[in-house]
């Protein structure tokens, strides 16, 4: 046996790999959205406490699920190390420890509502490669040394004998990765399938004149689709072919309905600007955006189903399992709450819901914006438990009056004299109707507003200040059309969303 740990250890990386690259692309053939790494990182995501998802998306934004597959990646492969060292003085060891990462990988995808035999298809595969690659490569590694004075003609053979399995274990995992993508055509076919697609009576964003305040650094009035924010707890994209998609309503309700895509496309289409925005968004943070929405009404099919007395919520489904539940109250009142079909006059881009998702304005999307909504079931608040809420989130999150200072950017440089300062303020469902802002702690003034179609959207704000040379601090307060003005009072995102005025500190030079 070689005495060497440094083979052991390749062996074990080189097994280990190759058994990921086999489960990967047997859930690329079969079409399975989660490959067991992946399995794991939303199992982990699932088991979360709420403060800790609130502070990684805070901390990386649209980085924390790269982070998080990353940090499993790199643990799993310290893993397969560990394997082959393992191995090295007991096979039956090794294999354990590759035992012990499939049944993980086995309960993580077993966990998700919408488990079906297939998704541990994948894992099975996995295992078997391990369990029968590992002994391939120790047999060489584990050959009785030779005598000394043999070693100058064995180890040349042994070495090679190593290396050529150790490739042709690199070679198989290449090779089942490329058939892989060759033979998949879940994610391409979806992507074909949306380009494809042609929605009547879903028109382009045409962005009101009024709606632009016309002060170069603040945030477009309408937020392009591949700038939108995202925040979801999905680790892979699903990818959900509009013929494969149907809803179903149920619950309380008089009448069951489901509903498939061309079901939904048959029926009157709504188009809205809607702002939407995260409850995790810190004051003054950008996960908040504009765009125009097209979709049918969620009260429209809620009535046709008939309501029964004693429901306030809808609890809805995504296709990954996440659910959140709704105020009913939102669902049928005059705001547009919409299964939207198309975002910025274009279908749904696959991260952002394709074939449908849920907008309801004036609530946080953890309550109300379901991606890859697959079921709504009117119910009850004391009989649901859903994502967020059953992680220390508030059970209703509408929207508080919020604003935001964009220019000057905090810690700018400037030139004395007339400045002109701005941002973006929003009370979606209620509407913005005054911004206020205050230079070094003096008086509040009020600035100009743009003019928005609805109150379901941001507004632009702008004002015309005087800066002396030295540093200054400029707040921003808003005021809703019911005369409501945003609080001072500074409060966490948890558990229903921040408070408090955004400030920048900026510095004015003479010119």
């Amino acid at each position: 046996m070689t005495s060497s740990r440094t083979p052991w250890i390749l062996g074990g990386l080189a097994v280990g790999l190759t058994g990921l690259a086999t489960s990967h692309a047997v859930a690329l053939v079969l079409g399975v959205r989660q490959s067991p790494v992946v399995a794991v990182a939303e199992a982990i995501v699932r088991i979360l406490p709420g403060n800790v998802a609130e502070r990684g998306i805070r901390a990386l934004g649209h980085l924390d699920k790269p982070f998080l597959l990353g940090c499993i990646i790199v643990g799993v492969t310290a893993t397969f190390a560990v394997a082959g060292l393992l191995a090295r003085r007991h096979l039956w060891a090794g294999q354990l420890v590759f035992v012990v990462l499939g049944v993980v990988g086995g309960l993580a995808a077993v966990v998700p509502k919408d488990f079906t035999g297939s998704q541990l298809v994948p894992v099975l595969v996995g295992l078997a490669t391990w369990l029968v690659a590992l002994p391939w490569v120790s047999a060489v590694l584990s050959r009785p040394d030779p005598p000394v004075e043999a070693v100058t003609e064995a180890v040349g053979p042994s070495r090679r004998g190593f290396l050529v399995r150790v490739g042709a274990l690199g070679l198989v995992s290449a090779g089942f990765l490329l058939a892989g993508r060759w033979l998949s055509h879940g994610r391409r076919a979806v992507e074909q399938a949306r380009e494809l697609l042609h929605l009547d009576g879903v028109t382009k964003p045409a962005v009101p004149r009024t709606a632009r305040i016309g002060l170069r650094g603040v945030t477009p009035w309408m937020t392009e689709s591949a700038d939108f924010y995202q925040v979801h707890t999905a680790i892979a994209i699903p990818a959900i072919d509009p013929a494969d998609w149907s809803l179903r309503l149920h619950g309380m309700v008089d009448r069951e309905l489901v509903l498939s895509f061309q079901d939904l496309l048959d029926r009157q289409l709504t188009e809205a600007w809607i702002t939407l925005n995260c409850v995790s968004n810190a004051v003054g943070g950008d996960l908040i955006g504009n765009a125009w929405w097209s979709g049918v009404r969620v009260k429209d099919l809620l009535v046709e189903a008939g309501v029964h007395d004693g429901a306030d919520a809808v609890l809805q489904t995504s296709s990954d399992g996440w659910t959140c539940g709704t105020p009913l109250a939102a669902l049928l009142d005059a705001r547009n709450a919409l299964l939207a079909v198309a975002m910025n006059g274009e279908p749904l881009p696959l991260e952002h819901g394709f074939p449908v998702r849920t907008i309801v304005p004036g609530l946080y999307g953890y309550v109300s914006a379901c991606k890859w909504v697959v079921d709504l079931e009117v119910t009850r608040f004391d009989t649901i438990s859903a994502y967020w809420t059953s992680r220390g989130w508030a059970e209703e999150a509408p929207v508080k009056i919020s604003s935001r200072i964009d220019v000057p950017k905090d810690g700018a440089r400037v030139a004395s004299g007339p400045l002109r300062v701005g941002g973006v303020a929003w009370a979606q469902f209620t509407g913005i109707e005054d911004v206020e802002v205050s230079l070094d702690g003096g008086a509040w003034q009020s600035a100009e507003v743009g003019y928005v179609p609805t109150n379901d959207t941001w507004v632009q704000w702008a004002v015309l200040v005087y800066v002396e040379p030295g540093d200054h601090q400029l707040r921003v307060r808003a005021v809703d059309k019911t005369r409501s003005v945003q609080t001072g009072v500074e409060q966490d995102v948890l558990p229903d969303g921040a408070t408090g005025w955004h400030s920048v500190d900026f510095t004015a030079e003479d010119a």
